[in-house]
């Protein structure tokens, strides 16, 4: 579950901002979106609102930066020079406060000139107690410095495993969460906890996403390919069923490249899961999975039907928005019956506001859910508040100086019954489109055939 990101010095971001799910107290409507995890609550749900421009896909953008930095164990190349461009700060800060497995979790970094300067881990303390070091990695100089909990410290063991760390393995531009995840050592089982919520339980949808692996799924899991029929089917968008396509990986790309396929061959054994997504020049995915001593691909299939008969159809023959709805369906599947966290940038993008309201509402009233979900849109006819808290609408905002502000909906106090919608559009919470006069733009005077 996420508890609060906090980002300073990042894209649009000048000043320190902070985003989180902990709800306002002052607030007792929609009781039931609010989880408990051993006496500490946490909101199920958030939108983020705010114009074009206003920096809410960049407060995405950096988290999504920020898994990639910590699972790729490299500084992504669009993290370089991403430094708010208004201000003369070098350091960029990127901290998340989160739990995972039932145990609260502190992590953050600092950015300095492509190196990381600071990487801390810590149990938190949830504010009602102290937090517990798990480990601090400081770089000086191209020197790296890092602090254990005392238990690690005192032990011989460890201490071993510690210089070899060190003198072998850490770099000035890599984060270490995922190398002492990987360490069997006892004292770093919190550190396995921080580095699966960043690689598992942390699901990233930015608006070009693509279903991943949905024909594997649909082939090998009967209630997962249910499901996601019923859910597709409900759409009344003329679907009846998803099919899956599978051939022999050599009768798929033929034998003409004998050097490609083994290569394909050997990237597919090497996988830990024994699989591989690729795309189509269609833009199609294809899952080579070995199965049963074979390599198959696997090609996800829609069938739509019509008042005399039905059809196959590839994914690129589907409109953006089915596209974008299969993107979804394990995204919700997961977010009701799992402890994930989806975030999701755009999510009315190519979907009909009548569709995708019904889609948040469902998720909203059902009291059964155990994941959290967090989205920006533009889309007004979600302000409802028989969907939404107040602490659950955050708005994103330019100030002055061209930085990001983003603040909660809540700090208004507005009572219960208001139309939020009403409000929002008519500028009484900012972060709307502030429109000239379209009269003053005289296009017609523009001579656009010269």
């Amino acid at each position: 579950m996420l508890i609060r990101f906090v980002i300073e010095n990042m894209f649009s971001f000048g000043e320190r901002k902070e985003f989180t799910t902990i709800p306002n107290k002052r607030l007792k409507t929609l009781q039931g979106h609010k989880y408990n995890v051993d006496g500490f609550e946490i909101l199920k749900l958030s939108s983020i609102y705010g114009a074009n421009g206003a920096g809410k896909s960049n407060l995405i953008k950096s988290l999504f930066q920020f898994q990639k930095l910590v699972t790729k164990e490299e500084i992504p190349f669009r993290l370089k020079d991403t430094q708010y461009k208004f201000g003369n700060q070098k350091e960029q800060i990127l901290a998340i406060e989160f739990i995972q497995d039932n145990t609260p979790l502190y992590y953050g970094i600092v950015l300095s000139e492509d190196k990381i300067s600071t990487e801390e881990l810590y149990v938190s303390g949830l504010g009602k107690k102290e937090d517990k070091l798990i480990y601090e990695r400081q770089t000086v100089d191209e020197k790296t410095t890092i602090k254990f909990l005392d238990d690690f410290e005192n032990d011989e063991k460890s201490q071993v495993l510690k210089d070899v760390l060190i003198e072998e393995f850490v770099k000035p531009n890599e984060p270490v969460l995922k190398l002492l995840s990987n360490r069997d050592n006892k004292f770093l089982k919190d550190v396995k906890k921080a580095y699966e919520w960043f690689s598992e339980t942390l699901q990233i949808i930015t608006p070009d996403s693509k279903p991943r692996a949905l024909a594997h799924k649909i082939d090998t899991d009967i209630e997962f390919k249910k499901y996601a029929e019923d859910l597709m089917c409900s759409f009344n968008i003329g679907i009846k069923s998803l099919g899956t396509e599978k051939k022999n990986i050599r009768e798929f790309f033929g034998e003409d490249n004998e050097n490609e396929l083994d290569k394909l061959i050997k990237e597919v054994e090497d996988s830990p899961k024994k699989m591989l997504g690729l795309r189509s020049r269609r833009g199609d995915e294809l899952i080579l999975v070995k199965e049963d001593d074979t390599i198959w691909v696997k090609t996800l299939k829609v069938e739509h039907s019509s008042s005399k008969n039905s059809a196959f159809f590839d994914l690129d023959e589907e409109s953006d928005g089915t596209v974008r709805l299969l993107d979804f369906v394990p995204a919700f599947k997961n977010v009701i019956s799992s402890e994930k966290v989806y975030i999701v940038d755009e999510i009315e993008r190519s979907i009909h506001p009548l569709l995708i309201k019904e889609l948040v509402k469902k998720f909203s009233l059902d009291n059964n859910t155990k994941g959290q979900l967090i989205f920006t849109t533009h889309e007004s006819n979600l302000l409802d508040q028989e969907i939404f808290r107040q602490d659950e609408i955050w708005f994103a905002e330019k100030d002055l100086n061209g930085s990001t502000d983003l603040y909660s909906l809540s700090d208004f106090k507005e009572h219960k019954t208001i139309d939020i919608r009403k409000g929002y559009l008519n500028g009484r919470y900012g972060s709307i489109p502030f429109l000239g006069n379209l009269e003053d733009l005289k296009w017609h005077e523009y001579d656009f055939n010269k």
